[in-house]
């Protein structure tokens, strides 16, 4: 490997098929090839890789909502001064879905500020920051003082984005609480409740799709999307741009039919979080697995004025590693 980069360098195709001499030095592995350059291996390292060991990592696995669930909070000073404090951070919003920052600054873009600690923002058709306040002409039901239903971002791009961060700047209208459930917990009940439903849901592709005046923006992709183990990998749910189902009639039925039970697993109340954000409030949720809404509110009874953005899951991931070297 190159000494700087740690990339590989030797294309193991071209090495000599003559097996290599091996001899044990100091407890550890010491390999002489034909050409007479000499490996070395640390005994613990082989262990750590040895055949049929999942690779380690210090990245936490996803834990499903119970109920009764609250998210982890974690100070802003905490975050920002400190490894510890970031690392718990980092480390709930991947393991839960979703993680509470208080007591921050008010400041305009300081939204920006914190996440690009982590990496840089994810842009879409959006911007890299966006306002979420009521606005005349609208192109987005965000933008407007009405009630979100649960949903995530985006499906209708190819690659939605992982992690939306919402800060709040000004809280003071009636209304407007932040509601938020674990789209896994309920998928995961819907599998056992109703193995058909989770099937149709999980292999049949459907039109998602955004328009306005510069964008047009469409993709066609499951509701729940499965990894090759059979383990939750994405919901893709948003009735405000879920677009006409193209199936067949015989088809359509079973598949609202599916789309019903789902819609009534997500909007349980017991597995609802819901509560109002304050001036100096982050939360952070993973939009591909977490589905978050709003309740109406009045904009003549107050301000409210919310800055977001989004991080991909990969540079979390990165972060808290690179974080876990000086543990």
């Amino acid at each position: 490997r190159h000494a700087a980069t740690r990339e590989r360098l030797y294309i193991p195709f071209e090495l000599p098929e003559t097996a290599p001499k091996a001899r044990l030095e100091a407890g550890n592995l010491e390999l002489t090839w034909a050409d007479g350059h000499i490996s070395r291996f640390d005994a613990g390292w082989l262990r750590q890789r040895r055949p049929g060991q999942e690779s380690g990592d210090h990245v936490p696995a996803r834990r499903p909502w119970a109920e009764g669930f609250q998210p982890t909070r974690v100070a802003h000073s905490d975050f920002v001064d400190g490894a510890a404090g970031e690392r718990e951070w980092l480390t709930a919003l991947l393991r839960d879905g979703l993680v509470l920052l208080e007591d921050g600054p008010l400041a305009d873009e300081e939204v920006s500020r914190l996440a690009e600690r982590i990496g840089p923002l994810r842009a879409t058709n959006f911007g890299a920051r966006f306002d979420v306040r009521s606005k005349p002409n609208p192109n987005n039901a965000a933008y407007t003082a009405i009630g979100l239903p649960l949903h995530t971002d985006l499906p209708n791009w190819r690659q939605p984005p992982d992690i939306q961060l919402l800060y709040c700047l000004e809280n003071d209208a009636e209304g407007g609480e932040s509601t938020f459930t674990d789209g896994f917990a309920a998928a995961e009940a819907l599998r056992e409740r109703s193995p058909e439903a989770f099937r149709l849901l999980s292999e049949t592709p459907i039109d998602f799709r955004f328009q306005d005046d510069e964008h047009d923006i469409a993709w066609r992709a499951p509701i729940i999307t499965l990894d090759h183990n059979d383990q939750l990998l994405e919901i893709r749910f948003n009735n405000w741009i879920r677009d006409s189902l193209h199936l067949p009639l015989e088809q359509a039925d079973a598949w609202y039919r599916a789309y019903r039970e789902f819609w009534d697993l997500v909007h349980d109340p017991r597995q609802r979080l819901e509560f109002s954000l304050l001036p100096g409030q982050m939360i952070a949720f993973d939009n591909r697995r977490v589905l978050h809404g709003r309740n109406a509110f009045n904009p003549n009874s107050g301000r409210r004025h919310l800055q977001g953005t989004y991080l991909d899951l990969d540079l979390l991931e990165s972060r808290l590693r690179v974080l876990a070297r000086s543990a």
